[in-house]
C-alpha cells in the first residue's frame, strides 16, 4: 500500500497533521520594502502566528517579517549593469536554494518585476500562489510581456484605480485595492507643529529632487535652476528642499557646486520629512515618481519634471512608451491636469515659466487645486494594507476577518484608461 501524506489522512474526520500556511515577501527597492510592511503589519495583527518570510529591508522586519537577506538598499532603474544581474542571479538561487526546505503557501513579489519574475517561476514551480503587489506598468510599457505575468501570477493587487480593466480582458486576474498613501489620514497638528519654525514668505516653493542617485543628478540641477530664476523675479519667496535621508544633503549640494549654481540663502532644506514639506508649500518643483501623489493628496499645485536622455529616448524609449502622459496624476486623470515636463531635455528656464502660470494666476492656481482634489477622490474608501492582506489571506486558505474584507466593488475604475493608455499590444 502506498505511502499517504500525513496532511491527508483523517482520524474521526480531522486531519492527523496539517501544514500551516506560510506567506514569502520578496521586495528589491525601498519602496517594495514600505509597500510590503503596511500589508504585514496588518496581517500580524490579524493572525500573529502566521509565517511570514521576506527577501526585504528594516521596514519589513520591524513589520514582523523574518527577514532571510536584507535587499533594496542599492536599487537602480533602468537597465541593470553586470555587477546588479549577478546580485540578482546569486539572490535567485539563494531563493530556490531555502524553498527546497521551506516551503510556502503564497508567493508575494513587491512591485520591481524585472527582478521579481524569475523569483515567480521558482515559487510557482513549488505550487506556491503568486500574487502580485503593485501591477506591473505593462499598460505604460512592454505590453507583451503580459504573457510572462499570466504564467507567473493567480492574482495581481492594483493601486491605481483604472488597471484592473486593463488586466482582466489579457486574461490576468486583478483587483484595485486602493493606494497605501492614502491608508491613513495625515496629523496635519503634528505636521503643524513641525513646520512652525520653517520660514515663511509669500510663495514657499518645494523642491523635491527625487531618492535615487542617477534621478538627483540628472534632475536637481534643473530644480535649483528653476528656483533660482523664480526667486530672482520673487524676492520675498523662499524654498525648502526634501531629502529623503539625512546622507542625501552633502551630495545634493555637491550635485549644485558642480553644476556652478548658487544655493541662494532662501532656500532651506530638511530630510525625512516629505509631508511636511507639503503641507507648508504653497507650490512644488518635483522630480517624477510616486511623490506626485503624495503631493496631490494635499492638493498642492506642481511642476513635474524628469530629464531624459535624447539619444537614448529617439532610439529606444519612445518606441515602447504606450501612455500619452508620463506622470501618475494625470495618467490617473487621463488628461494632464498637471504640467509635466517628461521627458525633458532642455534646461530650468522652461520649468520656472510654467510654474510662473500657476504662481501669478490665481484661477491657474485654484483650477489645479480642484483637479487635485477631484483626482484623489478616487483613492478615498479604500484601505490598502487591509485588502491587500485580506486578499493574501485568502488565497492561503486562512480564516477571514470579517470586518475587514476588501471595500467596495472592485470593479470600480477611473476614466483614465481610455484617455491615457493606448491599446496597442
Amino acid at each position: 500500500m502506498g505511502s499517504t501524506p500525513a496532511s491527508r489522512c483523517l482520524l474521526f474526520g480531522v486531519p492527523l497533521s496539517e501544514e500551516k500556511p506560510a506567506i514569502l515577501f520578496t521586495a528589491f527597492e525601498p519602496s517594495g520594502d514600505d509597500h510590503a510592511s503596511g500589508i504585514i503589519r496588518v496581517l500580524k495583527e490579524w493572525y500573529p502566528d502566521l509565517k511570514i518570510f521576506g527577501w526585504g529591508g528594516r521596514r519589513m522586519r520591524e513589520a514582523g517579517a523574518d527577514i532571510i537577506e536584507h535587499t533594496g538598499d542599492d536599487a537602480v532603474m533602468g537597465v541593470p549593469g553586470l555587477e546588479k544581474i549577478q546580485e540578482h542571479r546569486r539572490i535567485n538561487a539563494k531563493i530556490e536554494q531555502w524553498l527546497k526546505e521551506n516551503p510556502v503557501t503564497v508567493h508575494v513579489p513587491v512591485d520591481s518585476p524585472a527582478a521579481n519574475f524569475p523569483v515567480c517561476k521558482l515559487t510557482k514551480a513549488t505550487g506556491a500562489k503568486v500574487i502580485h503587489m503593485v501591477a506591473p506598468q505593462l499598460w505604460a510599457w512592454a505590453p507583451w510581456r503580459i504573457r510572462k505575468l499570466r504564467r507567473l501570477t493567480d492574482h495581481v493587487m492594483c493601486v491605481l484605480p483604472f488597471e484592473p480593466d486593463w488586466f482582466r480582458p489579457r486574461g490576468v486576474e486583478a483587483t484595485y485595492i486602493g493606494h497605501q498613501l492614502f491608508d491613513e489620514p495625515l496629523d496635519l497638528q503634528i505636521l503643524d507643529s513641525l513646520t512652525q519654525s520653517w520660514p515663511t514668505g509669500a510663495q514657499q516653493i518645494a523642491l523635491m529632487p527625487g531618492s535615487r542617485p542617477g534621478e538627483m543628478r540628472k534632475n536637481f540641477p534643473l530644480l535649483l535652476g528653476a528656483y533660482n530664476k523664480l526667486a530672482a523675479e520673487h524676492p520675498d519667496m523662499v524654498g525648502m528642499v526634501a531629502a529623503t535621508r539625512e546622507e542625501i544633503e552633502p551630495v545634493l549640494r555637491q550635485i549644485a557646486k558642480d553644476a556652478r549654481l548658487d544655493w541662494p540663502e532662501s532656500l532651506s532644506i530638511t530630510h525625512a520629512q516629505t509631508d511636511a514639506v507639503i503641507r507648508w508649500c504653497s507650490f512644488a518643483l518635483v522630480v517624477s515618481g510616486t511623490v506626485t501623489l503624495q503631493i496631490a493628496r494635499q492638493h498642492k499645485p506642481m511642476v513635474i519634471v524628469y530629464k531624459s536622455s535624447k539619444l537614448i529616448w529617439s532610439l529606444i524609449a519612445r518606441w515602447f512608451i504606450q501612455t500619452k502622459f508620463f506622470t501618475l496624476p494625470n495618467i490617473v486623470a487621463g488628461r494632464e491636469i498637471v504640467p509635466e515636463l517628461v521627458p525633458h531635455f532642455a534646461g530650468a528656464e522652461p520649468i520656472a515659466d510654467r510654474a510662473v502660470q500657476f504662481l501669478e494666476s490665481p484661477d491657474a492656481y485654484e483650477n489645479q487645486v480642484a483637479e487635485l482634489q477631484s483626482l484623489t477622490d478616487q483613492f478615498s474608501g479604500h484601505h490598502a494594507s487591509q485588502n491587500a492582506a485580506a486578499l493574501i489571506a485568502k488565497f492561503a486558505g486562512l480564516n477571514p476577518i470579517t470586518h475587514s474584507q476588501p471595500d467596495r466593488d472592485q470593479a470600480q475604475t477611473a476614466s483614465g484608461i481610455a484617455g491615457a493608455v493606448s491599446d496597442a499590444e
